[in-house]
């Protein structure tokens, strides 16, 4: 009884992260269906549970730090770790994994896609969500760089939540080089991130294909992966926007130079403006029509 309470009042003061895995959960059953959006889920808070649990007590792989367990009394705490913070990595990864795929996966060949007007549906590239590609080695490890990358904006900003409403929650003994973090505790969000797509990857592949997922529902998967990148972009939003608000003028800028190239990248892409990385021609033999 006393864990459903903490676990509403964790509700109560962390809703925007409830928010944004409300969020991931909408957007990953349009394209993963519920049950490989359940299984990404609980392989990725799983995997940066036992993270996190084990670098409060060894320093693996993050480094040190520790939580101040001053809201110990108001949320939920598991083992040392804040309910909430091991939950969060959930939805980044599987925006960090839309944002690789938007890259990455192979497109039809579409005449009609030469226009340079972005809203209309036709201009965008029509993605083809193939478990070659959607497993492979190059979509694993653009997702943890993105996933990383991200972490870039997060990790300091949450270090100085005693300035707006994430609260003084933990703390490095030895602040590190980048606005007081560790850069160990980045090599930490490559592993979780490296750890949990690829178990995801093998369940993945196990998993017998869904009707919804043929490779022939090529404009229905656009729309879903740029659910994610839109997802993606809006946590990034989040923290930018909380960022300049409490002051750190020099941190936001610094994200915004980080990730001003990759946007333009994405706009481009949007466009049909990338060279595609597989080119499929627009009659694909039936043989080929399953995952």
């Amino acid at each position: 009884m006393e864990s459903a309470v903490l676990l509403f009042h964790t509700f109560l003061l962390r809703p925007y992260v409830f928010v944004f895995l409300l969020a991931f959960l909408f957007c990953a059953q349009r394209l993963l269906g519920w049950r490989r959006t359940g299984l990404f889920f609980l392989v990725t808070w799983f995997t940066a549970f036992a993270c996190e649990a084990s670098s409060i007590r060894t320093g693996i792989p993050f480094g040190w730090y520790f939580y101040t367990n001053s809201t110990m009394d108001r949320e939920l705490f598991i083992f040392g770790v804040p309910f909430f913070d091991s939950l969060s990595f959930s939805f980044l990864l599987y925006a960090s994994y839309c944002l690789a795929l938007f890259y990455l996966l192979p497109a039809r060949d579409n005449p009609e896609a030469k226009a340079v007007n972005l809203f209309q549906r036709n201009t965008w590239p029509a993605l083809l969500f193939t478990s070659r590609v959607r497993t492979s080695w190059p979509v694993l490890k653009l997702t943890v760089l993105f996933f990383t990358f991200i972490d870039i904006i997060i990790d300091p900003l949450a270090l100085r939540g005693e300035r707006w409403f994430l609260g003084k929650i933990y703390y490095y003994p030895d602040p590190g080089v980048y606005y007081g973090v560790p850069l160990a505790n980045f090599a930490g969000w490559a592993v979780v991130g490296l750890i949990a797509l690829s178990g995801y990857f093998v369940v993945d592949r196990r998993l017998s294909p869904a009707s919804t997922h043929r490779e022939g529902a090529d404009t229905a998967m656009t729309g879903n992966v740029l659910l994610g990148v839109g997802l993606y972009y809006g946590v990034l939003a989040f923290n930018l926007g909380v960022t300049f608000w409490i002051g750190e003028a020099q941190l936001g800028m610094t994200g915004l130079l980080i990730f001003l190239p990759l946007s333009a990248l994405l706009f481009l892409r949007l466009l049909n403006r990338l060279p595609a990385p597989n080119h499929i021609p627009t009659r694909i033999p039936e043989a080929q029509d399953r995952p």
